[in-house]
């Protein structure tokens, strides 16, 4: 790892601002001095990262290619800063030239290439491989607009374009002499040259995708491996294919947006065009690096040096375009074809909700990738030919990939690879038993488990500095890098010192928030009161709806003369565009905010503050902030979660249902340390099989659930009162799918035991100690090494610690 003195820094700083810019310190913007320093930064792991890719291919060891639809890195500047080694010394030089590093980190906008905990995790992950020593390479797209920027107008979310590369472009390196054609569309046909059938293809349009890589430095290691982000262009040379702006335009649209919105025929095409653009883009340039830059020309020894992994069902063309490279254009025989296919490919389920595993239907495929629909329809072909008369009809078209005129991804995936795993053990169970029941039957040897981690020094060094000082000063700094260490915090659960410590250092963060909440919304908010924080992707089965619910009670309560203490409950979401009862939720929550902060009745015992744009950098700003965290989904609906992972090393106390990973940080820090509600997964399943949930009965037997429910109806938030009687109609149908009023009671007992336990104060303290010492089981490293030794089969590189 290179080091560099304070000297040295200031002097390259003021070089870079010179060169760029023709200025000095003194007259630079702040977004002057943040690309000077970015450019610094940049230079200063650039041999490393060459010397990585010199090494890895000299040594030929394995090395993964992780395929994401999402990467969500946040911002890069003060994550490189920590894992080179150089944070100290940039923020001492900085203050020696008067300049707050903080203000200059905050020119940086996130790179906007994911949602949530889909993107956060590949990020995660992006991280860990390269501090563990590992070669791993990110594969995915570079949206020039990615999600959306999230506005508030009138209560409503309004979605903006998100053009994020204004700053952040000097992040990736343009590569040319790496693109990679990707063909769409036209006719294809198999004629035979040379005794060999071959794809003759007319009518194709040409898609130029360009790689823009950027560095992923290890923390204090000599590796820096490489997340590949592919853009889409006109070829050169295809200019005709292309006549007007308007068509051109549509190429450049391919790579505008993360997730364009599905609700139209249009917007579907262009997200099975994304899929396919960066799973192809990714696998020919694997190829060609496996040929040119390993020397490599027996295909069969793919497995020996390349893993792909599958992240969630976007990516899972990948098994067809694996097979139809080697098939097509290496001429390898079918069957050897797909024994390599199958050794390359894992793949990793995140949800068990129906909807969220992708299905296509093939007339749509037909018409943007016609020859991956052929190489899938043989693939199924043969598949259904090699269980005939050994396993019951019913379990082939349970699990075939070609059914009802669809293309079921996540049976491709599964099919295409040697390895399916979860993201929790309780995920892991419901895919084995119920989801996925019939294939786990078939192939039980496949399935596996890798509970998800997060970046533990991102979310202590980085966002919570106060706490990692806490832990130096307790446990040593070893926990840096070895985050065991972290579990040696229990030696102080009687410390009184160290307890009082641990709420300063709250007490401080909160302070920070109150003055940004302050700043954002105009929202003054009291650092004393509870800090109730549910922060997460807009979704039914997340049930910010079950936390609303608990507002109005408490608003109510207040409003009745009934005591609660100050309590701040603290929103961060983002709705997809064309998920109307989501951004209804939305809309009510932000007016139910308004009413209760208006009203001087309740003398601030109760604030409401719905953050705009939730995104990792806000994430920093709040995590470190929170003092209970909510993990309500619905129990068998998350697949993991990791937020909740977040919070719980950042000293927020977590109030969940046994579902994902909760189930995982209840047995870490014992029952006594969490607050666990709800319908556990037998319940949950005895009334989807049953169907006799009926939530009207509870709602005419019990009043005070009847007068809560009835606020969304009877005026009291009158500029919601069209999307209040939705959220009022859906809790009380039939069957209701995510359980919201059967669980609203259990949910209310346990918030009243947050209440009581928050005013004793030594006591939260000591629970928050053991969550902050056990979140150490849910670092991404740790993660990381599960799957490069049990799936990926990699070993480090020579230069990794």
């Amino acid at each position: 790892m290179k080091s560099i003195t304070k000297k040295e820094f200031k002097d390259k700083l003021l070089e870079e601002l010179d060169d760029q810019f023709e200025v000095d310190i003194s007259h630079a913007s702040n977004l002057e001095i943040y690309r000077a320093l970015a450019t610094v930064v940049q230079d200063g792991y650039a041999k490393l990262w060459r010397q990585t890719r010199i090494e890895e291919a000299h040594s030929g060891k394995k090395q993964v290619y992780y395929f994401s639809i999402e990467f969500l890195p946040g911002t890069r500047l003060r994550s490189t800063l920590l894992n080179l080694g150089w944070m100290d010394v940039v923020k001492s030089g900085l203050e020696d030239l008067g300049i707050d590093l903080d203000e200059i980190a905050a020119q940086e906008p996130d790179m906007a290439l994911g949602n949530g905990g889909l993107g956060r995790l590949a990020a995660a992950f992006m991280d860990s491989l390269a501090s563990t020593g590992y070669i791993g390479n990110g594969n995915g797209i570079r949206y020039k607009y990615g999600l959306f920027k999230q506005k508030f107008v009138n209560g409503y979310q309004v979605e903006l374009p998100n053009d994020w590369l204004q700053t952040s472009k000097s992040w990736g390196v343009r590569r040319d002499n790496k693109s990679e054609i990707v063909r769409f569309g036209g006719k294809v046909e198999l004629v035979n040259d040379d005794n060999w059938l071959v794809p003759k293809y007319s009518g194709t349009n040409d898609v130029a995708a360009v790689p823009y890589d950027v560095a992923m430095v290890g923390y204090h290691q000599d590796v820096v491996n490489t997340l590949r982000l592919w853009d889409a262009e006109v070829p050169a040379g295809a200019e005709l294919q292309y006549p007007t702006i308007a068509d051109r335009r549509k190429v450049e649209d391919l790579t505008s947006v993360l997730y364009p919105d599905d609700s139209s025929y249009e917007g579907r095409l262009l997200r099975l065009k994304q899929e396919y653009f960066f799973v192809s883009a990714g696998l020919q340039s694997i190829l060609h690096y496996f040929k040119n830059r390993l020397k490599q020309t027996d295909p069969e020894k793919l497995p020996e040096h390349i893993a792909v992994h599958i992240n969630d069902t976007h990516p899972a063309m990948a098994v067809a375009e694996l097979m139809r490279l080697l098939v097509d254009e290496w001429r390898l025989d079918w069957d050897k074809a797909w024994d390599i296919t199958q050794k390359v490919m894992s793949y990793t389920n995140h949800t068990i909700m129906a909807e969220a595993m992708e299905k296509w239907d093939i007339n749509m495929m037909q018409e943007v990738v016609p020859r991956i629909l052929q190489i899938i329809t043989e693939i199924d072909r043969r598949y259904v030919i090699s269980l005939s008369n050994k396993v019951s009809i019913e379990k082939i078209n349970s699990t075939k990939i070609i059914k009802d005129g669809k293309v079921q991804m996540a049976h491709l995936a599964i099919i295409g690879s040697h390895s399916v795993n979860g993201v929790a053990p309780l995920h892991t169970r419901l895919l084995e038993t119920v989801v996925l029941k019939d294939f786990y039957d078939l192939f039980p040897e496949k399935f596996n488990n890798k509970t998800n981690g997060i970046t533990l020094r991102r979310w202590l060094q980085i966002a919570n500095p106060r706490l990692s000082d806490l832990l130096d000063e307790t446990v040593g700094e070893e926990w840096r890098s070895n985050t065991t260490k972290m579990l040696e915090l229990q030696d102080q659960y009687d410390n009184s010192n160290v307890l009082t410590q641990i709420n300063q250092i709250k007490f401080e963060n909160k302070k920070d928030l109150s003055d940004f909440i302050k700043v954002k919304t105009g929202i003054k908010v009291d650092p004393t009161a509870i800090f109730d924080v549910q922060i997460k992707r807009l979704h039914a089965y997340k049930r910010q709806t079950l936390k609303l619910l608990h507002i109005i009670k408490l608003y109510q309560d207040l409003k009745n003369g009934i005591d609660h203490p100050k309590r701040v409950v603290i929103f961060g979401a983002k709705a997809a565009p064309s998920y109307t009862f989501a951004k209804q939720v939305i809309k009510v929550i932000n007016e139910v905010a308004s009413v209760i902060n208006s009203d001087t009745s309740i003398h601030d015992k109760l604030k409401v503050v719905f953050l705009e744009n939730y995104d990792v950098t806000l994430a920093e700003r709040i995590i470190p902030a929170a003092d209970l965290s909510e993990q309500i989904s619905t129990t068998t609906k998350e697949a993991s979660g990791t937020s909740n992972m977040k919070l719980m090393a950042n000293g927020a106390l977590t109030i969940a249902t046994m579902d994902g990973a909760n189930v995982d940080i209840a047995k870490a820090v014992g029952k006594d340390n969490i607050f666990i509600f709800g319908l556990d997964k037998d319940q949950v399943y005895s009334y989807y099989n049953n169907h006799n949930y009926h939530p009207g009965e509870i709602y005419h037997q019990d009043k005070e659930v009847a007068a809560i429910l009835d606020v969304l109806i009877n005026g009291t938030f009158p500029k919601a009162a069209t999307e209040g009687r939705v959220l009022y109609n859906n809790f009380l149908q039939d069957n209701e799918e995510f359980f919201v009023v059967k669980d609203l009671k259990d949910y209310l007992e346990k918030q009243a035991d947050v209440e009581k336990l928050w005013k004793d104060k030594k006591s939260w303290s000591q629970k928050c100690l053991v969550n902050i010492a056990h979140s150490e089981e849910f670092d991404a490293d740790s993660t990381v090494n599960e799957y490069a030794t049990k799936i990926w089969h990699l070993k480090k590189l020579n230069s990794g610690k």
